[in-house]
């Protein structure tokens, strides 16, 4: 894995840690993670649907 760094506006981290707080991540960086990872196979789906 590489490491990125990126500003985030504080509503977001806000309810990132809310998520992790509820436990349905166990912390923000696999929230993200998990976020990334579904906007590209969205995306890649989307454009292999229409192309």
């Amino acid at each position: 894995m590489k490491l990125i760094t990126l500003y985030v506006p504080e509503t977001y981290l806000k309810a990132l840690d809310q998520l992790v707080g509820e436990k349905f991540y166990p912390n923000r960086a696999e929230a993200i993670r998990v976020a990334i990872r579904d906007l590209v196979n969205e995306e890649v789906w989307r454009r292999e649907r229409v192309g």
